[in-house]
């Protein structure tokens, strides 16, 4: 982006002074660059961007496809190690996409979620993830009806923009501190709805979603998570992005399901059935960045750092259940047969409830991550 409207996002007027904390080249690579693969040859590429995958040796005809955004300043291979996606891949054999933004589209490595051409239908970036997404499906014989997408920050409202503009293609999404779809297509903009500024309400918020494509068949599932102590993307835009995710579905405003998960809240929307079509979950005392339990045993993955922060519970693993590709604990329920292009050739896994602490731990900035948000205030974003 032309300046960076998220969590790890200094502004593109930054770039030049900026000591970037991750390195000298200012890129998260790290070793887990070893479990991704560079991944080529997958069509047009109208928004020149680059491409990493993740394929388990397990991986069956009819496996899951997860795709992943990663955020400002970081790399595919930095956000896997951090989130953990790999590890779950592993032990639950479906495969990984990691789009990666190129320096050179943006020099904070930041989606430009904001800019019409990169987040519009057959158009720039956008255009490329589901060119990227169409190669794995033929290349590693996926389900096309289990392709789910998740999403940090700029990833997160790219990943919103994904699910609006190619809606076919997805049978769910997570939004992590990320925005609604289609709420900036400026620098400006986009500077007010990370401050909670100038988003529509009600059903113009909806309509927001309905017009970036021609689909008229089932709409994906959506996950919202977002920290109650960001002051990077305000919290009022997770609340927003459930409420354009229910307008879409044309779910009521109050939900169906409330539950506090230690200091952390849950609020579900369910069809009639029960099935939870759009959840939000609202982080105590969470700056910006991926809610994550590492540490906590074999049922955990990820790895704690800048933007990756150990509050007690794993989003990595509640969302990997929600898009019904393990069977570790959740507290949703999935609809027995998938969203998205057809009907899925494997049945709807059992998933069950996890029992959290009662006090998560707090998050507290240090490190890196304390270095990142004193530039970011600095330059007036926090």
């Amino acid at each position: 982006m032309p300046m960076t409207t998220f969590g790890n996002m200094m502004p593109d007027n930054m770039s030049s002074s900026f000591t970037n904390p991750f390195g000298s080249s200012g890129d998260i690579r790290g070793d887990s660059t070893a479990r991704l693969r560079k991944f080529s040859d997958f069509g047009d590429n109208p928004g020149a961007l680059h491409a990493f995958s993740y394929v388990p040796k397990a991986l069956t005809p009819g496996a899951a496809l997860v795709v992943v955004l990663h955020g400002c300043t970081q790399h595919a291979a930095g956000y896997d190690r951090g989130s953990g996606w790999s590890q779950l891949a592993d032990r639950h054999g479906f495969a990984l996409l990691f789009p990666e933004q190129a320096r050179s589209n943006n020099p904070n490595l930041c989606f430009n979620w904001f800019q019409p051409k990169d987040m519009a239908r057959g158009q720039g970036e956008a255009a490329s993830i589901a060119a990227m997404i169409g190669a794995m499906v033929d290349r590693h014989d996926i389900d096309p009806a289990r392709v789910h997408i998740t999403g940090l920050s700029a990833g997160g409202a790219m990943t919103a923009s994904m699910l609006a503009a190619y809606p076919e293609l997805f049978a769910s999404g997570a939004i992590i501190a990320g925005l609604p779809h289609g709420v900036a297509r400026n620098v400006p903009q986009a500077l007010d709805a990370m401050a909670g500024r100038g988003i529509p309400e009600g059903a113009a918020l909806a309509d927001r979603v309905r017009g970036a494509s021609d689909h008229r068949g089932d709409w994906p599932r959506v996950s919202v998570w977002q920290g109650d102590a960001d002051s990077t993307v305000v919290p009022s835009n997770g609340a927003a992005v459930a409420a354009q995710w229910r307008g879409v579905h044309g779910l009521a405003q109050e939900p169906m399901v409330r539950e506090q998960l230690g200091r952390h809240r849950r609020s579900a929307w369910t069809d009639a059935k029960g099935h939870t079509l759009v959840e939000l979950y609202e982080i105590a005392g969470m700056g910006h960045g991926v809610p994550l339990r590492p540490g906590m045993g074999d049922g955990y993955a990820g790895e704690a750092g800048a933007h990756m922060l150990d509050v007690g519970i794993d989003s990595t693993g509640r969302i990997a259940a929600f898009f019904g590709l393990t069977d570790q604990a959740s507290a949703t329920k999935q609809p027995a047969k998938a969203r998205g292009v057809g009907a899925s050739r494997r049945p709807a896994q059992k998933l069950e409830r996890i029992d959290l602490p009662d006090e998560p731990l707090p998050e507290k900035p240090h490190g890196v991550q304390a270095v990142i948000e004193k530039a970011l205030r600095s330059a007036g974003l926090m």
